[in-house]
């Protein structure tokens, strides 16, 4: 087991980042992974309900993504771009400010051609982002939706042609600002076949946050602090994932962060306990799952907590060989890349 970050590195030329994603979602590649026999096969994501068995149960982040990016200006008429991290109250946001080094507290930022949407500066923190406090008529959710832009990863350098291919299509509430991406490879009319099959689909949600996209700086891994996100598991999802344990069943993880949600919230006997809190779990090779038997996921960032995560699923050894063979056979990777599924 290594915790060296460079053993977690891999070569990826830039032409593979996903800077657009599949259509229709469904038609992403997907590289069927067996970590027992270390074999790949390459396949389309839509045929994976063929790998899928009755009673497996399917767990998904199903989260929603807020157009969290928003442009305005100061008084003075200088631009600046506002990232919304977290929600502390009903009207007072935690931020990210670019620039924000003049910023001083009290100053007024307006957004919106009509300036819908006014925001106070009233903290800077000692992380360097700003509390901002925002005024507006109506429900701050319409004017978000109004004003806002959905916050793309920095890798991601393209357009967004359509504001929703960057949320899932079974989103049902949540303040995320970064989507749960191994979810957008699922289309409504595949999970409907999906449940026809006889596999039980679970709603849990993590509220995926900027933390994501942070890289390892530590060149010893186990003193990299991870970020921390809320999740609640529901009564009836513990229940059902409860019940599939119980009966041999698999437990499928849709993504790192229903993996990460899940993996919080099992007590010592293996049991998922229904609980809404928050999570820093570090998961990286030598760790033992305790919920999930198979994962749903996206080709992570070199060097990342992700990456990690699936080394510690499979192995660090295996997981980078499958990364070559990615990179090979030019699937793309990140966010709006190409899917596998490991079992």
């Amino acid at each position: 087991m290594s915790t060296k970050l460079h053993d977690y590195d891999y070569h990826l030329p830039e032409e593979l980042i996903g800077q657009q994603p599949r259509e229709p979602r469904d038609y992403a590649r997907l590289m069927l992974v067996d970590k027992t026999n270390r074999t790949v096969e390459h396949k389309i994501f839509y045929e994976i309900i063929d790998y899928l068995h009755e009673g497996d149960i399917l767990v998904r982040n199903s989260t929603k993504v807020i157009p969290a990016r928003l442009f305005g200006h100061k008084e003075t008429g200088g631009v600046l771009e506002i990232l919304l991290i977290k929600r502390i109250d009903l009207n007072t946001w935690e931020c990210l400010l670019k620039p924000a080094k003049k910023l001083k507290v009290g100053q007024k930022l307006y957004i919106g051609e009509k300036n819908e949407l006014i925001g106070e500066l009233i903290e800077i923190k000692d992380d360097g982002n700003r509390i901002i406090k925002f005024e507006y008529e109506g429900a701050f959710e319409e004017v978000l939706d109004k004003l806002g832009k959905m916050p793309l990863p920095p890798y991601i350098v393209e357009a967004l042609k359509e504001k929703d291919r960057y949320q899932t299509v079974y989103a049902i509430k949540g303040e995320s600002v970064a989507a749960p991406t191994a979810g957008l490879h699922f289309t409504k009319e595949l999970l409907e076949k999906i449940e026809k099959k006889g596999i039980k689909i679970v709603d849990i949600f993590l509220e995926v946050g900027l933390g994501t996209f942070r890289p390892v700086q530590t060149e010893d891994v186990l003193d990299h602090k991870m970020h921390e996100e809320t999740y609640e598991i529901p009564q009836e999802a513990a229940d059902i994932i409860n019940e599939g344990k119980r009966n041999g069943k698999r437990i499928i993880s849709v993504g790192t962060t229903s993996t990460r949600a899940l993996e919080s919230a099992v007590d010592e006997n293996g049991l998922v306990k229904a609980t809404k809190g928050s999570t820093d779990i570090f998961i990286y090779p030598g760790y033992k799952f305790k919920v999930i038997d198979a994962l749903i996921t996206n080709f992570h960032l070199p060097k990342s907590t992700l990456l990690m995560l699936v080394s510690a699923f499979s192995s660090r050894e295996f997981m980078l060989d499958v990364y070559k063979t990615a990179v090979e056979e030019k699937y793309h990777f990140f966010s709006f890349g190409d899917a596998m599924f490991i079992y």
